[in-house]
């Protein structure tokens, strides 16, 4: 079921997925979880998996794109802009408040990746949000950026956005080695185009470079005061490990670890089942109310 809401004079596009059993179901309706994907992803790399399982658990979902990807409208497209990010999460949550059905005080934040930093900073800044789950989260860009060096020529590219400031250009965002693709790790492409749906394009605007350096979520994570799971990838070549488990401590989070890299938490992945049964073991434990059947 398509969900369009407005943002700023554009349309962003979701897509809702129902409840489909009444186990955490009130007088005021199901809860429900809002989904964002990470760093130049669309909703359809991955995070219907996601939503579908929320759905057999009794949980409304919806999953939409930023502005500029995807399926939603807006203009420069392929480019991040993390206030504008910021700006479409908040809207999200505020579509779903507004759903048929949907109990409003039981919202869940749920990101990946570089959302899994947006789900910190919105949280902490709606105390009104019932529980928050951070998958694989990007919580210090400027930690990413020098974890990425540490594998390959990262520095290089982050000079080369510097430089495109003001005649940008975009790049493949992912590539095998040496293709100068943002992310051009072995193995990389393979696991990003392997959950790639038919919206995504495999290009960026590299003064998200710049953007990514700058952003730093684990600011924010003190100021959480509901419950959150993070969700860490030990392995991890994208989001530093060590830097989302300081976010986690700062904001009291109860935490998994998986011995994998970024993409094995994904569907289609070795680590994706157990993630996702964490999630819904959590989301079971801090939504049933009293009320529920």
């Amino acid at each position: 079921m398509t969900v369009t809401f407005d943002v700023e004079g554009t349309t962003c596009a979701g897509r809702r997925f129902p409840a489909e059993t009444d186990d955490l179901r009130t007088e005021a309706g199901v809860p429900c979880v809002v989904l964002a994907h990470g760093f130049g992803a669309t909703r359809d790399c991955g995070l219907d998996a996601f939503a579908t399982e929320f759905a057999g658990a009794g949980l409304d979902a919806l999953a939409f794109d930023y502005r500029g990807f995807g399926e939603s409208g807006g203009e420069p497209r392929q480019s991040v802009s993390i206030a504008r990010q910021l700006a479409d999460y908040r809207a999200a949550v505020a579509a779903a408040r507004g759903l048929d059905g949907v109990d409003p005080a039981r919202i869940v934040l749920w990101g990946a990746s570089l959302a899994g930093g947006h789900v910190l900073v919105t949280a902490a800044a709606d105390p009104a949000v019932a529980a928050a789950v951070s998958l694989v989260p990007m919580v210090d860009g400027l930690a990413a950026v020098r974890h990425a060096a540490g594998h390959h020529g990262s520095r290089g590219l982050v000079r080369s956005a510097l430089t495109t400031v003001r005649r940008p250009k975009s790049v493949r965002l992912a590539g095998p080695p040496g293709s100068g693709a943002v992310l051009s790790l072995p193995g990389q492409f393979e696991a990003y185009t392997a959950m790639a749906g038919p919206s995504w394009r495999n290009e960026i605007d590299p003064r998200a470079m710049v953007e990514i350096t700058r952003y730093r979520p684990v600011r924010r994570a003190r100021g959480v005061r509901r419950p959150l799971l993070v969700q860490i990838a030990d392995l991890d070549r994208m989001s530093p490990p060590h830097a989302a488990a300081k976010a986690a401590v700062a904001a009291r989070a109860e935490v998994r670890h998986y011995p994998c890299d970024h993409f094995d938490v994904f569907p289609g992945n070795p680590w994706f089942r157990q993630a996702v049964q964490h999630q819904l073991a959590f989301l079971r434990r801090h939504l049933r109310s009293k009320e529920a059947p």
